[in-house]
């Protein structure tokens, strides 16, 4: 059974999928898809455990031969022969599990940061908004690793010392029927520890694992506000809490190896050496078995070695697995509002946008693991009661105080967030009834704060149109006064800017998103304050830019500059998230002492 899928403003077709029902239940359904594999890991760990105990058996008997009146050199060739064979088959065999758990492991990853990647890049930003950053990469990093670890070592291991188990349980009676008392004791005793050692070690990797996505937000945070912090001289204070944060991670770990220390198995197989040597005597006393089979049953228990020790590092390694999934599932399996609506209205845009008694608020409150989480609760007001309609190629000026909710505003045309209350359509179409791709993909909206990637200046300027040519690329960025300032690049458009853009000042930024926008030819183009870092020569020429590309196009400009609001052929002035005035920029200089309140201050 599949769990139903979560709503999501992206995916993309599956070929298998997975049971998210329950972190066991996803491992194995990723598991299952590797059957073939499986099927290898269990013939080689059944080969390994049985040829194992060829060897006690053949030592047993050749200490029965050595202590014959007339010892036979030949049969003790064969036998060395037997056991040579036997342990080269065996190493083949294993050789084969290990190398099959290694490749599933290594799939079974692929799939899951795939999977987890994909359910990302599906999430709404409200979710991306209050999800730490550092906390999502440590669940798609050292978590999808722990989920690697997970089968090999671990679950390789765990199958391959089930087998060593047995081999006493099916070997020792066949040399005496009660040489099965010990083994069997020793498996119900060390099943019995087992099951109470997994119930304790759950929680303790729970908080490793945990501690660590701690420790990793923090960093993340660090990293990302160090202009912040060494500008405020923070740096020991931030230090301070990571080394916090570091010292739980160890706390948690060694926590953890308290727990393996006081395995119990180890004991168990201590006194089962002891017991069942000594039984192994008393039987040979009596006669009923010979010398050959105490050191062949003595053998035999030497094999429990094996399963007793991977244990305490199998099990380990299987727990922190799972606590592993259990977080990389709670971040798939987190609800977000946004439907990508596949079978939506995905026609040709003309522009037409209509706000109708439209509400919003960012819900802040908290999710059970401690971040927010959209739909548990509301947060404070930011538009209410807002209407208004705009025609197809208009420009329209959105001013306001700060906080006034120009921002949220814009955002729910194109879905960034959606509209608890009221309508926002676009085309007459209510946006929730539009294909979501389609949607964006006729809306660009530029802010003043530019994510640029760490690819080429050509790469970036392309990036929503991947398959523009240089032609293109080039014209958009002439049509953003970008063209100059790329030429002074000794690779000019091949030239690979910084992380976020941080080798270039905040105009240039500005001027590539600009481009980007241009190249793509949406039909509504929203601008949030995007010429702020731009110095006045530049930006007149910008001005005429974008004036030359609203021709044709609705335009919406976030703006405080009165150069760029008077020539708007509606301006909407935003009041404490609602509307306080509409209209152009003389009849609200006559009308509006909100408007003109603006200009004044």
């Amino acid at each position: 059974m599949t769990a139903t899928p979560l709503p999501a403003e992206f995916t993309l077709a599956r070929p298998h999928s997975a049971n998210r029902t329950s972190p066991m239940r996803w491992i194995v359904s990723h598991a299952l898809r590797y059957w073939p594999i499986l099927i290898i890991i269990l013939i080689g760990a059944y080969g390994n455990g049985a040829l194992a105990g060829v060897v006690p058996r053949y030592v047993g008997a050749a200490f029965d031969d050595m202590l014959a009146a007339a010892p036979s050199l030949s049969m003790l060739l064969q036998t060395a022969l037997a056991i040579g064979v036997s342990q080269v088959v065996r190493g083949v065999l294993q050789f084969g599990r290990n190398f099959g758990a290694e490749i599933m492991a290594q799939r079974i990853e692929r799939d899951i940061r795939d999977e987890l990647y994909l359910s990302l890049l599906g999430k709404s930003m409200t979710f991306h908004n209050l999800q730490p950053v550092g906390d999502t990469m440590a669940r798609a990093t050292n978590d999808v690793r722990e989920v690697n670890f997970m089968f090999s070592p671990g679950l390789n291991l765990v199958i391959g010392s089930f087998f060593f188990l047995l081999i006493p349980l099916f070997t020792g009676p066949r040399i005496h029927p009660d040489l099965l008392l010990v083994p069997a004791l020793f498996s119900v005793a060390y099943f019995f520890a087992l099951a109470n050692y997994l119930k304790t070690l759950s929680p303790v990797t729970d908080a490793v694992r945990g501690a660590f996505g701690v420790m990793n937000t923090h960093l993340s945070e660090a990293l990302d506000g160090v202009e912040t912090m060494k500008g405020a001289a923070q740096e020991d204070a931030e230090i301070e809490r990571f080394v916090t944060n570091a010292r739980r991670v160890r706390e948690a770990f060694v926590k953890q190896g308290d727990l393996e220390a006081k395995f119990l198995p180890m004991l168990l197989l201590g006194i089962t050496y002891a017991a069942g040597l000594f039984h192994s005597l008393l039987l040979y006393r009596a006669g009923e078995i010979s010398v050959g089979d105490v050191v062949a049953f003595f053998g035999l228990l030497r094999l429990l070695e094996f399963p007793t020790f991977a244990s305490t590092f199998a099990y380990s390694q299987i727990s922190l697995g799972l606590s592993g999934a259990r977080r990389i599932l709670e971040l798939i399996n987190r609800e977000t509002d946004l439907d990508q609506n596949a079978a939506g209205f995905d026609g040709q845009m003309l522009g037409e946008v209509e706000f109708n008694e439209v509400c919003f608020e960012y819900d802040m409150s908290p999710s059970p693991n401690g971040r927010g989480a959209r739909g548990e609760g509301r947060g404070e007001k930011i538009l209410e009661d807002v209407s208004f309609k705009v025609k197809a190629g208009q420009t329209v000026a959105i001013v306001g105080q700060t906080g006034a909710g120009k921002t949220s505003l814009v955002k729910l045309i194109n879905r960034i967030y959606d509209a608890p209350c009221g309508e926002v359509k676009v085309d007459g179409v209510e946006v929730r009834n539009w294909n979501l791709a389609s949607l964006r993909q006729q809306i660009s909206i530029i802010e003043q704060d530019i994510f640029l990637f760490s690819r080429t200046i050509a790469e970036n300027i392309a990036f929503g149109k991947p398959d523009a040519t240089r032609e293109q690329i080039e014209s958009a960025a002439q049509s953003a006064q970008a063209h100059e300032f790329i030429l002074t690049f000794d690779k000019g458009y091949d030239t690979v800017i910084g992380e976020r853009g941080v080798t270039l000042s905040g105009g240039q930024r500005q001027r590539l998103a600009l481009a980007r926008a241009f190249l793509t030819d949406p039909r509504i183009l929203i601008l949030d304050d995007s010429t702020s870092a731009i110095d006045s020569a530049t930006e007149d020429r910008i001005q005429r830019a974008i004036s030359a590309a609203s021709k044709g196009r609705t335009t919406f400009i976030i703006t405080h500059r009165l150069s760029q609001i008077r020539w708007a052929d509606l301006i909407i002035v935003l009041r404490k998230g609602r509307v306080a005035a509409i209209g152009s920029h003389e009849e609200l200089m006559k009308t509006s002492e909100a408007y003109g309140r603006i200009f004044r201050e």
